[in-house]
């Protein structure tokens, strides 16, 4: 299981991107394309055509790391892109990555504090 630091921004790319891309490729890709910068500590998610893959690559602050993963039974359940890049929370990539349907994923309410009188 990957954990990442709170408040750590998720990006998936809108569209299948070729698989032959390796991190520098896909890194160009985010500079170009998005005009962000791939080594300020985000997550960029990636997904193939067949939606059985994704890639990753995140800059752990000493180097670009790129983790790639494929299912054996399924397919990723992947958000729908409405304007762009979709973000999604660590949770949901977290749940994503699991081949599970991560929008299925309730925040519980939070509970209001009880004043005494």
């Amino acid at each position: 299981m990957i954990t990442l630091p709170p408040g750590v921004r998720v990006l998936v790319w809108p569209a299948p991107v070729d698989f032959r891309r390796g991190m520098d490729s896909l890194a160009a890709l985010v500079q170009v394309t998005l005009h962000l910068d791939p080594f300020a500590g985000d997550v960029f998610v990636f997904r193939s055509r067949r939606q059985d893959r994704v890639k990753l690559i995140l800059y752990d602050g000493t180097g670009l790391i790129l983790i790639t993963k494929r299912l054996e039974d399924g397919r990723f359940k992947w958000p729908p892109v409405t304007d762009g890049v979709v973000r999604l929370s660590a949770l949901q990539l977290s749940v994503l990555l699991s081949g599970l349907p991560w929008e299925r994923l309730q925040v519980p309410p939070i509970p209001r504090p009880t004043v005494a009188c």
